[in-house]
């Protein structure tokens, strides 16, 4: 989830998709979660920015993780996506999680407010990635820690069998050239790179790979990323309407292969990066 003004991330389509998928869409994200939340090593009593937030992760499973005397401030553009995570959070109870509409560029907070910082998938969309992060280490306290999790390359089954199954056909440009971008970061030492730009010490980047399991049928999960991969927007709305049934009879052949029972395991490669302020 992006907190630019250069992405249309808040657009009705999304949220409906969003709350169409909610459950099963937090079980494909799940094991991320868990891993970025590891990652971060949130403490008791932390104050913690999840930046980006989307519909609420990982912020609630900090907020879970800093207790009560802890709070995570959960920060994004759309003040409509940032009211799911609100009520998801009020539907776990948890009191420590509050919600802040602003764009990652502009952090509307004082300088060393944070003990952590953590951010899903959000990083790869900032349209000033380094000027994003530089305003991240300031409102970070001395030696706290940012956390990153962002995709890896395309070149893995999940996109393979859906977004690259619509190239095809569609031609021209997967993404929009100079937009967003969700492997922007997939070269190896690039998000690292930007990190030590901004001012990050003791900068340290891995690639993980993790579960990545839809609890459902092929249909889903091929409509479900066609309804959320706001990046592919353009290259979806330039497909024919009669190439459309064939795209989703390849596309549920190719997604199968990845059933075991009553799920698609399709894995993630992920790269997963951290520094100091």
């Amino acid at each position: 989830m992006a907190a630019s003004d250069a992405t249309p991330w808040g657009s009705s389509y999304r949220l409906i998709a969003a709350e169409k998928w909610r459950a099963k869409s937090a079980v494909l994200g799940s094991a991320v979660t868990a891993a970025l939340v590891e990652y971060a090593f949130p403490q008791p009593g932390m104050k913690v920015l999840d930046l980006a937030c989307g519909t609420g992760e990982p912020g609630i499973s900090l907020a879970q993780r800093v207790g009560p005397e802890g709070h995570v401030t959960a920060l994004d553009l759309s003040s409509d996506l940032l009211e799911l995570a609100s009520q998801r959070a009020k539907v776990k109870g948890l009191a420590n999680f509050s919600t802040q509409q602003a764009d990652a560029h502009k952090l509307p907070f004082p300088d060393h407010s944070f003990d952590l910082a953590a951010c899903r998938f959000g990083v790869m969309f900032f349209a000033d990635v380094e000027r994003a992060l530089t305003e991240l280490r300031h409102v970070l306290k001395p030696s706290a820690r940012a956390c990153f999790a962002a995709w890896g390359p395309i070149e893995q089954p999940y996109w393979q069998t859906t977004m690259e199954i619509v190239h095809r056909h569609a031609g021209g440009h997967m993404l929009e050239p100079g937009g967003a971008d969700p492997f922007r970061f997939s070269k190896t030492g690039s998000l690292s790179e930007v990190l030590r730009a901004a001012g990050f010490r003791e900068v340290e980047e891995s690639v993980r790979n993790l579960p990545w399991t839809w609890p459902g049928d092929a249909t889903e999960v091929f409509e479900y990323v066609c309804s959320l991969t706001a990046p592919f927007r353009s290259m979806l709305e330039r497909v024919p309407a009669d190439e459309w049934p064939a795209i989703r009879t390849e596309a549920k052949a190719a997604i199968e292969l990845y059933r075991v029972g009553d799920e698609i395991r399709f894995g993630a490669e992920l790269v997963f990066a951290s520094g100091k302020a």
